[in-house]
């Protein structure tokens, strides 16, 4: 008789369960998994709307001379642990709700490392996932640009959007890299957990504090950034009214353009990305407890 079990999957366990979803995520048909992956784009940008709202609590002060300044009721790190909380909506909806997630996707690396799926099923997968991804945030944001939400808490969402956006595209390419490998070791770490996990609940716990924490040190998501700058773009782009108005509530927003989004930020921010999840976790734990595996012994890549 099969002993029934109640407690969590131990690493060795979650090892062999990564590498099976690995295989299956690989092996999905394209549509399908484009689909899903549209889904996880826009689940991401859910979160980072919500974060952006969160971290909107501020009080807009004109000053004698014109210059408009965004002073905030909370410390700096209180402001960032409440964003990265509410961000993880965007993961428990891809986990729980089922989509496919460029960067969780990275852990598909332990099912090609034994030799369960090629190379090229593997970058299949990223490239229509990556894209899809894409295609999911770009449109939220479009979306969210019409409802003209921006303009809510007299303009403090906007103004926000907006140095969160300048932000990220002021970093030099080697910060925006590091910062890119920092936030998906977590990201897959969070993915990694829900392995062990056995009911929605332990899914979500395992989640929250991960990802809470990659948001509140300023970590880089590349999927993040396709909702998070294209947005401030089109308030940028396209609402000229909104950008005279607020003035110089948002300093340096010249360097925000599209070729900064693509080349100074989601390039090296992805590629970061890839080395943090595929490298920093999948590999070593596939190094732990998958390799020299008695049916890993004769890999075809």
């Amino acid at each position: 008789m099969n002993e029934i079990r109640i407690d969590a999957l131990l690493p060795a366990e979650m090892a062999v369960r990564a590498e099976q979803v690995g295989i299956r995520k690989a092996e999905m048909p394209a549509l399908t998994m484009f689909t899903l992956s549209v889904l996880a784009g826009a689940f991401i940008a859910l979160g980072a709307i919500f974060a952006t709202v969160v971290s909107a609590g501020s009080v807009i002060v004109t000053l004698p001379d014109g210059q408009v300044t965004i002073t905030t009721s909370l410390p700096y790190g209180i402001t960032r642990l409440l964003a990265g909380l509410v961000f993880c909506l965007g993961l428990i909806l891809v986990v729980v709700g089922g989509a496919e997630l460029f960067t969780g996707n990275n852990l598909i690396v332990m099912a090609w490392a034994s030799g369960k799926v090629t190379s090229r099923a593997v970058l299949r997968n990223w490239l229509i996932v990556y894209l899809g991804n894409f295609v999911g945030s770009i449109s939220t944001a479009i979306m969210m640009f019409f409802t003209r939400q921006y303009t809510f808490g007299t303009d403090a969402v906007g103004i926000t959007a907006l140095r969160i956006a300048v932000s990220k595209v002021d970093y030099t390419f080697l910060q925006a890299l590091a910062l890119g490998i920092m936030c998906n070791a977590l990201v897959c770490m969070a993915v990694w957990l829900t392995f062990s996990a056995r009911s929605t609940i332990d899914k979500i716990l395992a989640i929250i504090f991960p990802i809470t924490a990659f948001v509140a040190a300023g970590f880089e998501h590349s999927i993040a950034n396709m909702y998070f700058i294209p947005y401030a773009l089109l308030i940028k782009d396209f609402d000229p009214d909104f950008i005279s108005k607020i003035g110089k509530g948002v300093q340096h927003l010249d360097i925000l353009t599209w070729k900064s989004f693509f080349i100074d930020n989601l390039m090296p921010v992805t590629i970061g990305n890839i080395i943090g999840g595929a490298v920093l976790v999948a590999a070593v734990y596939w190094s732990v407890y998958l390799l020299g595996r008695e049916d890993n012994k004769s890999p075809t890549k």
